[in-house]
């Protein structure tokens, strides 16, 4: 099963990347992209969400009709370095595995179980509350991964909390500190890691994406 993984994370990267490289970027393109990112600032807002989703719609539309195997790329190479990182990371196979072309997650309404889990989409939408969890192993491993993403994140004392984050376009805001534009990457881990019978490792990463994380 795991060279099977394996050979199929290092066919779709391939495959994906020779795809990219087959297209060009013009002036639409860019437009449609600018279209993406204001429109998950508006909604991010909140003051005029209606706005941020007819903007995320009409770019999307752009970058389909112009760029169909360029995004079909995008998808593919996506896709193939999530099967490689859950390799790596989760080598074990005793977690769950999900990939979904849209995908929304809303971890803090009531209590939920804290398990390994991997997930990957085209489209998330994730609210997450680890002081509602209830872990069932003493350490585990949360990997979101996908091509457009918005997370909202609150964090617990009572775990030991270890997270990694990488958006490529967007923004991550962590308490006061927010890094807006290309390349953000964040690594963070809380003063009371070690001390703490309960871990969890959260890996985030995304092409457009907006990441907020706070202390509860």
């Amino acid at each position: 099963m795991d060279k099977r993984k394996s050979f199929l994370a290092i066919l779709l990267i391939g495959f994906g990347i020779l795809l990219f490289f087959g297209q060009g970027i013009n002036f639409l393109t860019l437009v449609a992209l600018l279209f993406l990112i204001l429109g998950v600032y508006k909604i991010r807002q909140g003051e005029d969400t209606r706005t941020g989703y007819v903007l995320l719609v009409v770019g999307s539309g752009l970058i389909l009709l112009e760029h169909l195997m360029l995004v079909v790329a995008i998808v593919l190479i996506s896709l193939g370095l999530f099967y490689a990182k859950v390799k790596k990371m989760l080598p074990r196979g005793d977690h769950i595995q999900k990939q979904n072309f849209i995908a929304g997650v809303h971890w803090d309404r009531d209590p939920w179980n804290l398990r390994s889990i991997s997930m990957w989409h085209v489209f998330g939408e994730h609210d997450i509350d680890l002081s509602l969890a209830i872990a069932e192993e003493r350490e585990n491993i949360i990997m979101f991964q996908g091509v457009v993403g918005d997370m909202d994140l609150v964090i617990s004392d009572d775990y030991g909390v270890e997270i990694e984050a990488f958006v490529m376009f967007g923004q991550i805001e962590f308490g006061p500190d927010k890094e807006t534009g290309m390349v953000n990457r964040l690594y963070w881990r809380s003063p009371n890691y070690e001390a703490q019978d309960k871990k969890v490792k959260i890996m985030i990463s995304y092409l457009v994406g907006d990441i907020d994380i706070r202390l509860s």
